[in-house]
């Protein structure tokens, strides 16, 4: 089910390389999550944050691939997405990462008791970003916690628990491709109105990682100061240069994948 009554202000939904992404600011995207939270007639959202790395593999993984063509709000989190539509003539002019998005939401909607589940990371660090959660957001309620190091056969009763504590958002840190996946193949199962995929955000939570300084932000390098301070990253980064080139290419040959789609959200 997609929120096909939130059209007004959403941004403009095009294609990168064949999967949609919305041409859209932080505080637009946020305004769409909470008209959605702030009532059960606006349908429901599973959000995506992409960066090239995720849509490189989805080109490869048919099962990502569905994932992030089928959902409802995919914002552009890597600044070679931004890149990509900047190139094409799109007037994006910032990423929208998913931390910032959460966080924009929790601070917006904290006075109003938000129920968040939060599901993901090694165990206990969900615990402790519960924890650090309601200390920085007075008001948010966390409803629910869970690691993320649970098999296939498991997959009901954590659905059973996070619909048991009736969150209105629920956020999925258990890394790409796996956490997009497990959203898309869960969701017609959850009853949460929301849910967005947020990779190591519990990990930043609970004080495991940081954040790059905000100027290297600004500029649009914080990929590389986290695969400064995570070696293991540099190996993700290597499709890097093929998405410039599909891109440079498509572009080139006159096909525009970049390409317009609709206005609005997916009806």
């Amino acid at each position: 089910m997609v929120a096909s009554t939130v059209t007004d202000g959403a941004g403009r939904r095009v294609k990168v390389l064949g999967f949609p992404v919305q041409v859209i600011d932080v505080e637009t995207a946020a305004r769409s999550v909470k008209t959605v939270l702030s009532s059960a007639k606006q349908g429901r959202l599973r959000v995506v944050t992409l960066n090239p790395e995720m849509l490189m593999a989805g080109l490869n993984d048919p099962e990502l691939g569905r994932a992030l063509s089928g959902a409802d709000l995919v914002v552009p989190d890597g600044i070679g997405i931004v890149w990509a539509l900047r190139r094409a003539g799109y007037p994006q002019r910032q990423r929208v990462t998913g931390v910032e998005l959460v966080e924009t939401i929790l601070t917006q909607l904290a006075a109003g008791g938000l129920r968040v589940f939060l599901l993901g990371g090694k165990p206990g660090v969900a615990e402790t970003a519960k924890a650090n959660l309601e200390r920085r957001w007075p008001g948010i309620q966390v409803v629910g916690c869970g690691h993320g190091y649970f098999s296939p056969t498991e997959n009901e009763e954590v659905v059973r628990r996070i619909n048991q504590a009736r969150p209105a958002l629920l956020l999925v840190g258990m890394g790409v491709p796996r956490q997009e996946i497990w959203l898309y193949n869960q969701w017609g199962n959850l009853t949460v109105p929301v849910g967005i995929g947020v990779g190591g955000l519990l990990d930043l939570w609970a004080g495991r990682t940081k954040r790059a300084p905000a100027f290297l932000r600004r500029i649009g390098l914080e990929w590389l100061y986290r695969a400064w301070r995570e070696p293991a990253r540099w190996y993700r980064l290597r499709v890097l240069p093929g998405f410039i080139w599909k891109v440079w290419a498509e572009q080139r040959g006159g096909k525009k994948e970049v390409n317009r789609e609709e206005t609005g959200w997916r009806g």
